[in-house]
């Protein structure tokens, strides 16, 4: 590059030229003058969008370099573009809808390219093609011209100042390389710098001729500089005296290598010393990823081996030894095969050939032998290595162990289809065995079994005595399991205790009544519990048959399980068949039970009340309040069916809150109309009354409500008391505190336990209706309620008496000495607007 300006009146010139070009092409026209780092920027435009200009600067750019490489490497860099040389000037280019033409130096150096520009591809010229080449070219004819001239006046300019005459100067030489070139004479000054040493120490000659390193730069620098210059003269060779960091020119931080020789007279004198710093930033990031690959691939956990076209090894690197045993110098010279395993056959090799030499690369798993003879599994990628003529050069193979990965996923594939604890297939293991079992049983056409089996009560273990027992108890279990019929069926663990069991081959039923007597021997030796005392189990099973009973596994797995429920429900301890009526109640339990998630945000339940008498006067001395539930679809359900079900999936909580909100709402209703009702009585729940919140909640509805604490009973059952008696027990006490009656409901068909009755703060017992029915014909009944009542007056507890339906049982319970009774004979259970004459004097004939 010429480094000449060109003065603003010649710029002017052009930018009119270029105007006159515009408007007579109707295109835009830019000049674009090449800099020092053979990039291109804007001379003059017009007509042209900023973002146009950027890409025809890359353009050009981009065209200077394939004009300055070789016919065999003029490769574009942008595949994308499509060059088109014209035949007239094959400097001349034209690039997508741009045509430029290049503009030189009298010296033929490239000054820049003129160009004009369409655009828009829709956007048509004034001129032809042609005649747009040809303006084009006499424009830049002209400029050159001006070229000429500005390099004339140039070369005068410097001839009127006496620099040298027609000859090339020493100056000029060295002003026109890139490197920093200098000279110090033999005391250490500098005598000669070009122009790069001033740009880049940013110092004029005048700053620099005839003074040292030690006069121009810091100490610690000026005498690394000398140092270097001693080396030299020392040696009386050139030296490269190092590399470091410096600014070349532009201020841009680079590495500089510097080379030092020294200068000596004819008389052997030193005269001086030369030096040359020289840009290898290049050189040296291209050094540095080399070492950086170098090391990754030492320091990899794959190998790498090299080899040449002919497949003969000539360099490894990485973990090779560790993983094939061989040394380096074991391998160089020698052909793959070595590694050979002789699992594959010429069929596998011949495709991974054909891939590598059509595609370049082949990856994939394969067997290969180390050096001891031992066979691994081997990650493989092998990858082509091409040269200048896209020829094959190399080939190199990256590989990795895989022994240990392949090791883990045996592992992981036992562990996916076994239990861990029992070491029983599990139950994707026994979904897949049971598919197989049926496509047997289908061409055999015998029958096949699947047994569920179901540990009764085995939670009691855990609780009792820790889960690590109740491990121990499952494992030696699986181990009865297996030795009683395991040569015989399929056993597995579904999760927590329960098992399952796959009889192939049933050809009668006496066999599959064998094969459950069998199962429930097992059950009969007790288990042992480490050092406690041993325990007996039982267990409950169902059974569903293929075909009959479902001909896939997700349906015999479902049909057992529900046949299992129904030999829980039976008493445990038992097994059962599984019926088509078991799935209809399945699907009616689940409809149930999904229902009952929406009842209350549907406003589906509602209460009612029955009222309780004083069985001597007939006066009204309360009422219970009691749950309804009318569902949309499933239409009115009694409580006897869905409070067990709310139990179950722990809904019972929040109905349970809502009815005791309810009924203590209508209290306080009642209140404020001036009716004196009692006691209002609320059931409550086993779960509710375990929840240690409950006396808390109970308190917060009083409060919520206001209704007086005196006005209100709670109901509990006697085996929810029995369940946990001491937490039960300070939560009835608390409850009584507060001014809440207690009541026993459905005496007598629990625990019936004296002790409770005498420690805990208990007000009243509720003789169940099912010893009231039949009385006073059914004489086992009458004892029971006289006993009963004797009981409550023994222990000063008042009796009330439910379910009465007869004026004769109203009358047995009168005489006997029972305080209330309730039943159809008063009144059957009705909403509150329903029940106003009970407030009335007297209420009821």
């Amino acid at each position: 590059m010429i480094e000449i300006d060109v003065s603003d009146t010649q710029q002017v010139q052009w930018g009119s030229s270029i105007e006159m070009l515009a408007r007579v092409s109707s295109c835009g026209v830019a000049l674009l003058r090449m800099g020092h780092d053979g990039c291109f920027d804007v001379l003059c435009a017009t007509r042209v969008s900023d973002s146009c200009l950027d890409r025809l600067c890359q353009n050009c750019t981009q065209q200077t370099f394939l004009n300055s490489k070789p016919s065999s490497s003029a490769i574009p860099l942008n595949p994308q573009k499509v060059i088109r040389p014209i035949a007239a000037n094959d400097q001349y280019f034209e690039i997508d809808l741009s045509c430029s033409m290049p503009i030189y130096w009298p010296s033929q150096a490239l000054f820049g390219y003129l160009c004009i520009i369409l655009e828009k591809p829709q956007a048509a010229a004034t001129l032809s093609k042609a005649d747009l080449r040809l303006l084009l070219k006499q424009s830049a004819d002209s400029m050159e011209l001006d070229l000429s001239k500005l390099y004339r006046d140039y070369i005068k300019g410097i001839q009127r100042s006496g620099d040298k005459q027609q000859k090339v100067s020493l100056q000029q030489f060295i002003d026109a390389m890139k490197e920093h070139v200098w000279m110090k004479d033999a005391d250490g000054r500098y005598i000669i710098v070009n122009q790069s040493v001033e740009i880049a120490w940013e110092l004029s000659s005048e700053q620099i001729l005839e003074h040292t390193d030690e006069e121009l730069f810091p100490p610690q620098l000026a005498q690394q500089f000398i140092e270097g210059d001693k080396e030299s003269i020392t040696k009386g060779v050139q030296v490269t005296a190092g590399e470091c960091k410096g600014l070349d020119i532009g201020n841009v931080e680079s590495w500089l290598e510097t080379t030092k020789v020294p200068v000596v007279s004819e008389a052997g004198e030193l005269s001086g010393i030369i030096g040359i710093s020289r840009n290898i930033s290049t050189h040296k990031a291209a050094q540095d990823q080399l070492e950086l690959a170098s090391r990754v691939f030492e320091n990899s956990v794959e190998g790498v081996l090299i080899t040449d076209v002919d497949g003969i090894i000539i360099d490894a690197h990485g973990a090779y030894t560790e993983i094939t045993g061989f040394e380096k110098s074991e391998l160089i010279g020698q052909n793959p095969r070595v590694f050979s395993s002789g699992r594959h056959d010429k069929a596998f090799f011949e495709s991974l050939w054909q891939s590598l030499l059509m595609t370049g690369r082949w990856h994939g798993e394969i067997w290969n032998r180390r050096k001891n003879g031992a066979v691994f599994p081997q990650l493989l990628t092998i990858s082509a290595v091409y040269g200048d003529e896209h020829q094959i050069r190399y080939f190199v193979a990256v590989f990795a162990d895989l022994s240990t990965q392949k090791k883990n996923e045996a592992e992981l594939a036992q562990l996916a289809f076994h239990d861990p604890l029992t070491k029983l297939p599990n139950r994707m293991a026994v979904t897949s065995r049971l598919e197989q079992e049926i496509r047997l049983a289908n061409r055999s056409e015998y029958q096949l079994g699947v047994i569920y089996i179901d540990v009764d009560l085995f939670k009691q273990v855990n609780e009792s005595f820790g889960h690590v027992i109740g491990d121990e108890v499952l494992v030696e279990l699986s181990q009865r399991l297996t030795l009683a019929i395991g040569s015989l069926a399929t056993i597995a663990r579904l999760g927590g205790d329960e098992f399952a069991v796959i009889l192939p081959n049933i050809e009668s039923n006496d066999m599959l009544l064998l094969r459950l007597s069998k199962l429930q021997q097992i059950f009969e030796r007790p288990f042992m519990l480490g050092e406690h005392a041993p325990v007996r189990l039982t267990a409950s099973m169902g059974v569903a048959l293929y075909p009959q009973d479902g001909r896939d596994s997700s349906t015999l797995l479902v049909n057992a399980d529900a046949a299992m429920h129904r030999a829980k429900q039976d008493g445990r301890n038992n097994y059962a068949f599984y019926t088509q009526s078991l799935t209809y109640e399945s699907v009616a339990h689940l409809k149930l039970q999904s229902a009952l998630h929406d009842a209350l945000a549907q406003e589906a339940f509602y209460l009612v009340y029955q009222p309780k008498v004083d069985c001597q006067t007939k006066a009204l001395s309360g009422f219970e309040a009691l749950l309804r539930w009318n569902d949309p679809l499933l239409g009115s359900i009694s409580p006897a069916i869905f409070i067990p079900v709310a139990e179950k999936i722990g809904l019972i909580q929040e109905i349970g809150r809502w009815v005791l909100q309810q009924a203590c709402e209508q209290g306080v209703s009642w209140l404020a109309e001036g009716k004196d009702f009692g006691r209002i009585a609320v059931n409550v729940a086993g779960p509710q009354l375990q929840r240690r919140t409950f006396v808390n909640e109970v308190a917060d509805v009083l409060k919520a409500t206001g209704l007086p604490a005196n006005r209100l009973e709670l109901e509990v059952t006697e085996s929810c008391m029995m369940s946990d008696p001491e937490s039960v027990g300070r939560d009835l006490v608390l409850l009584a505190d507060m001014g809440i009656m207690l009541s026993i409901d459905d005496f007598g068909t629990g625990y019936s336990s004296l002790n409770y009755l005498k420690k805990l703060p208990i007000n009243k017992l509720k003789i169940d209706q099912g010893f009231v029915r039949d009385i006073p014909e059914d004489a086992n009944n009458t004892a029971i309620a006289k006993a009963v009542i004797a009981l409550g007056r023994s222990l000063n507890l008042k009796v009330i008496a439910e379910g009465v339906e007869t004026p004769e049982q109203a009358k047995f319970f009168a005489d006997n000495g029972c305080d209330e009774a309730q039943g159809y004979l008063f009144s059957r259970p009705k909403a509150a607007s329903e029940l106003e004459h009970f407030f009335k004097i007297p209420y009821c004939a």
